[in-house]
Formats: C-alpha cells, structure tokens, sequence
C-alpha cells in the first residue's frame, strides 16, 4: 500500500491575506472577556450571507422588506433562534449561554459560501471557536464542514483531533478525545442512551477515544464506551463496549477481529482467545 502524505497548499494573494486579517479579527474579538459573542456572531453572519446590504438594525424594521427577509435577518442573532440542546433537562443554561452564539455560527458558517467545503479557512475558523466552546481544545484540531455537538462545552480534546464531515459528537454525558484521535465521515460518538420504556429516562455517561483511537466512515460509538489505545471501530461498526487497545472492532455489536501489528506485546491477544472472551462476557 503507497503512501501519499497530504499536499502542501498556499493561498493566492490578496485573498491569502485578507483572509488571515479577518480570521485575526475574529480570534481579537473573542480574545476580549468583554466580548458580546451575540453581536459578533449576527455581524459575522450579517456579512457572510447580506454583504453589502446596508445597516442591519434598520433593515430588521423596514417594513417595506418582506416578512420573511426580516424574519431571516433576525435568525442571524441568536437571541431569537431556539438550538435542540436547549430543550434538555440538564442543560447549564449559563455555560450554554456562553457557547450558544458559537455553535449558532459555526454551523451557519457552513453552510455559507465562505464556509462548506473551503477546506484551509474553515478548519482555522472552527478551530478559534473551537478553543472558545470547549472544555479543552488542544492544538492543531483539524475540524471539516459540518460537524454538531450538543452542548459543546462537554467536549475535552487534546493535541492533534482530526474530525471528519458530518460528525456528530453528542457530548451531552462528555466526551475526551485523546491525542491524534481521528473520527472519519458520518460516524456518530454518543454519551447518553434512553431507556427501551420511558423515554425521558436519559442515562448520561462519558465516552472516551484514548489516544491514537481512529472511528472510520458511519461507525457508532455508543454512550460510556472507552475505545483503547491505537485501535480502531471499523467502517458502519457499532461499539456497544469497551474497545480494547490496538484491536481492530467490526460488525454490530462491533467484535475484535485482530490485533494491529504494531501492538506491545501485552496486547497481542489471540484472534482465538478474543473471541472467546467475548462469547463468555455477552
């Protein structure tokens, strides 16, 4: 198998640089304890999707505009604008108040023409949110397009994440990622459950990929999971239970079918004898 490292790509000039201003810009802002993160998503919003268009707070009031312009102008602030997690019992409604304007922008963001898949500028916006919405958000954090978190500020990251398109990260219970962790396309990482008979009986449980973890394309990760060390839940898996570390997870439930060559010693466990283990613990 070849390998191809990824290509090395830099910005024509002038959109290099203003593109670096504008990030710089945003980063200043939520530097600032001061900041109004309100108004500085709808600006940022109001820039992206009406350039141009004139003053936003008389616009809001025209009444010559149509009612569904202004009811879209007044979408870009997210005091008018109702996100799903805000609906759940446990929220923290003063640290979903911090992150909610962030998490309103970065998906609106993506699905602007500035954002989606313009791969280089994206990644760096996400990541100066990024450091703003969670728990902890270690460096390099390389986020595509289209990832959803619930409350945001329950995700603990560390160095080097890689994130795919269309993730979702449910980190409702919490969920710790480890360093150089890779979550592939469309793969969904849980971190709480509801009963088979009510419900509204929500079981919380914090989900954690150690480090080196990789979750490949439409994998599920079940709420309060640990996926070990270098290992991996293969594509369209389901992991139900603990992933023990450089094993190798398939199918649903996801089972070990082999154990990464590159394993210490101690983790080399028998195809044979993983099996049997798990026949004997299900």
């Amino acid at each position: 198998m070849a390998r191809r490292p990824l290509r090395a790509l830099t910005h024509p000039e002038p959109f290099g640089g203003i593109a670096d201003r504008w990030l710089g810009n945003i980063e200043d802002q939520l530097q600032d304890p001061d900041c109004d993160r309100y108004a500085l998503c709808r600006r940022t919003l109001f820039d992206l999707y009406y350039p141009g268009a004139g003053n936003y707070d008389d616009l809001v009031i025209d009444p010559e505009l149509p009612e569904t312009t202004r009811v879209a102008l007044r979408s870009l602030d997210p005091h008018n604008i109702t996100l799903e997690p805000e609906y759940y019992d446990e929220v923290d409604p003063v640290r979903y108040g911090r992150v909610k304007p962030l998490l309103w922008l970065w998906q609106s963001f993506d699905r602007s023409s500035l954002g989606g898949g313009n791969v280089d500028l994206g990644i760096r916006f996400r990541r100066i949110l990024a450091t703003h919405i969670f728990k902890r958000c270690g460096k390099s954090f390389k986020c595509f397009q289209f990832v959803e978190f619930t409350f945001g500020y329950q995700m603990d990251v560390a160095d080097n994440v890689v994130v795919h398109r269309h993730v979702l990260l449910d980190d409702r219970g919490g969920i710790v990622l480890g360093n150089r962790v890779s979550i592939a396309d469309y793969a969904n990482i849980y971190s709480h459950t509801h009963s088979i008979t009510d419900q509204v009986d929500v079981t919380s449980a914090t989900t954690v990929l150690e480090d080196g973890a990789r979750i490949t394309y439409h994998a599920t990760v079940l709420a309060g999971v640990r996926v070990g060390e270098e290992s991996m839940v293969g594509a369209g898996a389901m992991a139900t239970r603990d992933v023990r570390p450089y094993h190798v997870n398939l199918g649903i439930p996801a089972k070990s079918v082999r154990v990464k060559p590159n394993a210490p010693t101690e983790d080399h466990v028998t195809l044979d004898s993983a099996r049997q283990r798990e026949v004997k613990d299900s």
